[in-house]
């Protein structure tokens, strides 16, 4: 019986097990949709109240999860101090404890869960050619990382000298022009921390540019090298045909 459940609960292998996953999840949404809406202004008492049901019950649902999880657990220290463990506590804590502080918004890291669903296609040759793409563009990645966060300082040193007098508040330290050089290399531009000197607007145009090709580079390096781990592939199973030959 006892196993049964915990396979039930552990494992998403079976029909009773895949159902029990996306009940939680289901739940977990629920809880956050509910979350959000409590934070409209002027809620009627009713919804309120309809609100506050819908709380007790995920809340009861998420507390009979944690216990039969901790009860079923071989080690339970290790369970109850794992990550999972420990949002699975936080999720339900403060609804018993009332503190103040409402931890809701906690349980979309619940949905970390969901990888264990990649447990079924670890034998997908698509998903090892993935693997094997970012192994084989790591150093390329990791470069590009590097350089990103050194052009992102470099142009918030370079928009605080053309603009920090003309716009103080605004541009008030290398930390403060940080948030546009995001802005703009990600060629978000939100619009509201913009330049107004002549220097400032050529400036940005040239990180603008810069931006263009920041955002193009990761897509054009995972694309190579998922060309590249396919022929490795293919080479890889030609010569097995070949030795089974």
């Amino acid at each position: 019986m006892l196993d049964r459940l915990r396979r039930l609960i552990e494992e998403n292998d079976s029909p009773a097990g895949r159902a029990f996953d996306l009940t939680i999840q289901a739940l977990i949404v629920l809880s956050l949709v509910t979350f959000s809406i409590e934070t409209l202004p002027d809620l009627s008492p009713r919804a309120q109240r309809w609100l506050y049901g819908i709380e007790v019950a995920t809340v009861a649902a998420f507390t009979v999860e944690y216990l039969l999880r901790l009860a079923l657990a071989e080690r339970k220290l290790h369970f109850a101090f794992s990550f999972f463990g420990i949002v699975d506590l936080l999720a339900i804590l403060p609804f018993f404890i009332a503190t103040g502080v409402d931890l809701r918004s906690i349980r979309a890291f619940r949905f970390l869960r969901l990888f264990r669903a990649f447990k079924i296609v670890r034998y997908s040759k698509a998903i090892r050619r993935f693997h094997r793409a970012f192994v084989i563009a790591r150093e390329e990645l990791v470069l590009f990382v590097i350089i990103t966060l050194m052009l992102l300082y470099f142009s918030a040193v370079g928009i605080y000298y053309f603009e920090h007098e003309a716009q103080p508040k605004q541009f008030a330290s290398v930390f403060h022009s940080l948030w546009w050089s995001v802005a703009t290399l990600t060629t978000v531009g939100y619009g509201d921390i913009y330049p107004v000197t002549v220097g400032g607007k050529i400036f940005t145009f040239g990180v603008l540019l810069i931006g263009l090709g920041i955002v193009s580079v990761p897509a054009g390096l995972v694309a190579s090298a998922l060309s590249k781990a396919r022929a490795m592939e293919d080479a890889s199973e030609k010569a097995s045909e070949m030795r089974n030959r």
